[in-house]
């Protein structure tokens, strides 16, 4: 087909990044043996990073950012994908080094694919994204690891960003008694709606870090990194855990050896990108009942295509509550 269709393409230049609307066709697009007509994506914070080039996300120039789409397959020489199936793509490079959903028609590897949830339009995939499946993997982290709700208070940090605030609606579905952290009072009604407990400000996370802390935490679900991770792990309690998966407070960790050896705390690592196929399948399948829609919908914003560039920036700035999806093709 040579009908063009719209996409956002950030290409590298003498003075710096630029972004800009084009019309492509599929002969722009990138190898892959499916290809998909795109309804909807999300804005995660590595999008934000991408657009605004606040960080070095893309891999390759120029690309169609967007690290998440969900729509129908439009043609495809995958043996387990047809015309006409409903698909899901969040990770695998896509928005980074592979031309992402932020275009109106992609062509993915199909192996990268999970097919759209029952009971769930494109939509609400995107409502959950790459940041809800990521905040599902880390609640199976905690699980998996032992983490039970009687144990006491599970803490969320970074908890009015789009995985902070879906992992607050799990974990209380699922019986949790969460305490979200965040460094926005304003919205701590939002935080109470989604399931929160109680909220903290983030300012009691983001002093000096001691060794070893008055214990407070069964389990952590952090999306921030830093001294912000340093500090909840110094305040977890014996053989809780702590699931690790954001860096939007620094790459570093300033923490000791002291909680792992002398409390036996467990920090595990949450990687989206690059999850087993199989892996994905039971985390979608557990976000189709152990996700509450009505929360869902409460959390999620809805924004056009030409609207992208702006929540970039506000994401990146700190100033995005909850999940923002794209309608790709308004």
């Amino acid at each position: 087909m040579t009908d063009s269709f719209r996409a956002i393409l950030v290409s590298k230049t003498d003075e710096g990044q630029k972004m800009e609307f084009v019309r492509l066709t599929e002969a722009d697009l990138m190898e892959g043996d499916v290809t998909i007509d795109v309804a909807h994506s999300s804005v995660n914070y590595k999008d934000g990073l991408a657009i605004t080039g606040k960080g070095p996300i893309i891999r390759r120039w120029p690309l169609v950012p967007g690290i998440d789409l969900a729509g129908t397959v439009r043609s495809s020489s995958h043996p387990k994908w047809k015309a006409g199936d409903k698909v899901v793509l969040g990770g695998w490079g896509v928005g980074e080094g592979h031309f992402g959903g932020y275009a109106e028609v992609a062509r993915v590897n199909g192996d990268w694919l999970v097919p759209l949830p029952e009971g769930f339009s494109t939509a609400d995939a995107m409502a959950i994204g790459v940041a809800g499946y990521t905040a599902m993997l880390c609640v199976m982290a905690l699980e998996e690891q032992g983490v039970k709700p009687a144990q006491g208070e599970i803490l969320v940090t970074g908890a009015a960003g789009g995985v902070g605030s879906t992992a607050i609606a799990i974990l209380a579905k699922l019986g949790f008694t969460v305490v979200a952290a965040t460094g926005r009072p304003a919205e701590e009604a939002f935080l109470k709606s989604l399931g929160a407990a109680s909220i903290i400000d983030r300012k009691e996370l983001s002093g000096p870090v001691k060794p070893l802390a008055k214990t407070r935490w069964a389990g952590v679900i952090d999306t921030v990194g830093s001294t912000m991770l340093a500090n909840a792990i110094s305040q977890v309690m014996p053989e809780g855990t702590v699931a690790a998966t954001g860096l939007a407070g620094g790459m570093d960790l300033p923490t000791s050896v002291a909680p792992f050896i002398l409390r036996g705390v467990r920090l595990i690592g949450v990687n989206s990108v690059t999850t087993p196929i199989a892996r994905r399948m039971e985390c979608w399948k557990r976000l189709s009942h152990d996700l509450d829609k009505s929360k869902l919908a409460a959390l999620t914003t809805h924004v056009k295509l030409d609207d992208v560039p702006r929540i970039a920036a506000d994401i990146v700035a700190g100033k995005v509550r909850g999940r923002v999806v794209v309608d790709v093709k308004a």
